[in-house]
């Protein structure tokens, strides 16, 4: 069971990261929608997701800081990269926190005893906290799913396993303009 969990983790992992390769500086950077989703944020967002959830909550060093918990930080700091961060140097630290995840998902049993503080204290186990991360990655592999289709229009599951059917261009447009006539038709 743990070792399915992990590769479910592991697949969302690698599918935020695959989401910048071939972009610029600035597309993996710029804000995307109004809330500033950007899809390098989302990778640094989730290496606090990583060192908060399998560092803290079960008392184990996660061997880098958490902006989550240090005083001052502004609001959204772990959801934005700053012009002299390196995308390399964010990629890196995504990598070393889940490795230092892995690191405790091997070292405990599914069923091992954590507090979340910012849940209020409550009490969870192993298996609870690596189905929330799972669900927290993937939700996030979504935002970079469709930030990535605004930057470019590129689309799909994984470079190896697209998971979208294989049209050109001109057949896309063709279905966008089905969905958009039948969204205009439902409202009349």
């Amino acid at each position: 069971m743990k070792e399915i969990l992990r590769n479910y983790l592991q697949t969302a992992r690698d599918v935020v990261v695959w989401k910048l390769d071939g972009l610029s500086e600035y597309d993996v950077r710029r804000p995307l929608v109004r809330s500033g989703t950007n899809l390098l944020g989302i990778v640094k967002h989730l290496t606090f997701v990583e060192l908060g959830y399998f560092g803290p909550v079960f008392g184990r060093p996660m061997g880098q800081p958490n902006l989550w918990f240090e005083d001052g930080v502004e609001d959204n700091a772990d959801l934005f990269v700053r012009a002299d961060e390196t995308r390399e140097t964010i990629i890196g630290n995504y990598r070393n926190a889940c490795e230092t995840s892995d690191a405790t998902i091997e070292a405990l049993e599914l069923d091992t005893a954590g507090t979340v503080p910012w849940w209020g204290d409550q009490p969870v186990n192993l298996h609870h906290v690596l189905v929330h991360v799972i669900a927290e990655t993937f939700r996030h592999a979504g935002h970079a799913d469709l930030a990535r289709e605004i930057v470019d229009g590129s689309i799909g599951y994984m470079e190896d396993d697209s998971n979208v059917p294989e049209h050109d261009i001109e057949w896309w447009e063709t279905y966008r303009d089905r969905v958009e006539s039948e969204a205009s038709q439902a409202t009349n």
